[in-house]
């Protein structure tokens, strides 16, 4: 499935790429047809991909922690109606219903889609806040064992302390800068959540352009989608870089 999906944009990008640099009217036209064939494909795969959908989020529901019940539970449930619209789909573009009108049902399909995105990333979000404040306060730790001051330095007076004109917006900086390199270091030392991230956020640019909430082209959609595919197929090489649960 990760293939056939990887294949599919990789046929987008370079159709877009094609394009651009003015390649035969005929070329072009079998690179889209290839594209057409692996959707419907994948279409056709997917059929079964709403009961496993609600077989996921009938398990998030036992989850302890809240958010992430919610988030993933929200998540699973918007895929199975996702793929449910998918199917629809299917069965019109193969014609075993050639009277579905494919764009409500392309349109219904990608904002369950995105939903989904949505909820993936705040679940990304609320783990990343979690993983930071523990990193946070483990430093803080460390920093009160070995007599060190307050991390940051942001109880330290001087020329650029809080009671001095002009010092509010390099101490902002600073803390702007501590805030960003917490944040490196936790995506560093988690490489599930990473990997989780950045195929949330390639993907959903997919949904805001099939949407018309932001257009991105051809280009930028392929592009996406063909890292979002790599980075799905590297998770299925390597299990332990799946985000859990």
């Amino acid at each position: 499935m990760g293939k056939l999906r990887a294949a599919q944009y990789a046929c987008s990008l370079l159709g877009h790429a094609l394009q651009k640099h003015g390649a035969s009217p005929e070329l072009q036209k079998q690179i889209r047809q290839l594209e057409g064939h692996l959707s419907l494909g994948r279409k056709l795969l997917r059929l079964g991909n709403s009961a496993d959908a609600l077989e996921s989020a009938k398990r998030a529901v036992h989850l302890s922690d809240v958010v992430l019940r919610f988030c993933i539970t929200v998540s699973h449930l918007n895929r199975a109606l996702y793929f449910a619209c998918d199917n629809v789909l299917w069965a019109g573009k193969s014609g075993l219903a050639p009277r579905v009108d494919q764009e409500k049902w392309a349109q219904r399909s990608f904002r369950y889609y995105l939903f989904s995105l949505i909820m993936n990333l705040s679940r990304d979000a609320y783990e990343i806040r979690l993983l930071m404040e523990q990193e946070s306060s483990a430093y803080g730790r460390r920093l009160k064992g070995s007599g060190g001051g307050a991390m940051g330095g942001t109880e330290t007076a001087g020329p650029g302390g809080p009671g001095t004109p002009g010092g509010g917006l390099p101490q902002l900086a600073l803390k702007l800068q501590l805030r960003v390199l917490l944040l490196a270091r936790v995506l560093r030392g988690h490489p599930p959540l990473l990997l989780d991230v950045v195929r949330n956020a390639c993907d959903l640019f997919i949904p805001l352009d099939k949407l018309g909430l932001w257009r991105c082209g051809p280009g930028i959609v392929g592009l996406c989608g063909l890292v979002s595919s790599i980075l799905s197929i590297l998770t299925l090489i390597c299990p332990w870089l799946r985000l859990k649960p």
